[in-house]
């Protein structure tokens, strides 16, 4: 009978010593990396989060002021001559920063759930360092569909009332509110009838917020398709 270096024998099947623990100085280290990388995480979504929310206060103060400047045009052209054009002016320039600020609005949301997803994965990372401290996270530790779920809402399920009140779908109306009226001015200065125009005006604005929605699902889907989880909530159950 042969023994290995650690007192085994090789009939007995041994896989030699198992690896010693790591030092509290190891540890250590390891939890301050893990917390450097959280408040980045952090500092970067809080960035985030209020370049966007200014983006819509200036886009908010614009469509304001368009408003304003149609209403005194029409009174010093008692809505004739060369109103309509200058109008539809101002309904095409908001109709593009809206767009672009949809588009930011969309991009940003995209964001916070990757640092949502990231900062579930660190909250893992704290648990395997110290599983004790687990009982104590309201957010989730898994870094999947169900995780970022919880990390959202602590308390229930994300409804249809998080998707009516959300920033996206607050931008789409205001856009739909503007797109609407400058398509059914556009084909009202065509020569369209005025029923015509408005019917015309409200379809597009229906249909605007209807592809809004379908966009911002298609971004929502194409994330988890892309995202390969580290941790479950199966795993982490």
């Amino acid at each position: 009978m042969v023994a290995g270096p650690s007192g085994a024998s090789a009939e007995d099947g041994g896989d030699g010593p198992s690896p010693p623990p790591e030092s509290d100085a190891a540890l250590g280290r390891r939890a301050q990396i893990l917390a450097t990388e959280h408040w980045g995480l952090l500092a970067a979504r809080g960035t985030a989060q209020s370049e966007v929310l200014t983006r819509i206060t200036i886009y908010l103060t614009l469509v304001s002021a368009v408003l304003v400047t149609i209403g005194l045009l029409g009174q010093a052209t008692q809505f004739r001559a060369w109103f309509a054009g200058a109008a539809l002016s101002l309904l095409g320039f908001l109709g593009v920063v809206g767009l672009m600020t949809q588009t930011r609005v969309f991009n940003v949301s995209e964001e916070d759930l990757m640092y949502v997803l990231a900062m579930n994965r660190l909250r893992g990372a704290y648990v395997d360092l110290d599983p004790t401290v687990e009982r104590y996270f309201l957010a989730a530790i898994a870094d999947d569909l169900r995780g970022s779920q919880q990390t959202y809402s602590f308390f229930r399920r994300r409804s249809f009332t998080h998707l009516f009140g959300s920033s996206a779908v607050f931008i789409a109306v205001v856009n739909a509110c503007v797109l609407g009226p400058f398509a059914g001015g556009c084909l009202a200065l065509a020569g369209a009838a005025t029923g015509y125009a408005v019917s015309f005006g409200v379809l597009v604005g229906l249909a605007y917020i209807a592809g809004c929605l379908a966009y911002g699902y298609w971004i929502y889907r194409s994330t988890w398709r892309n995202h390969r989880p580290l941790r479950r909530w199966s795993d982490a159950a």
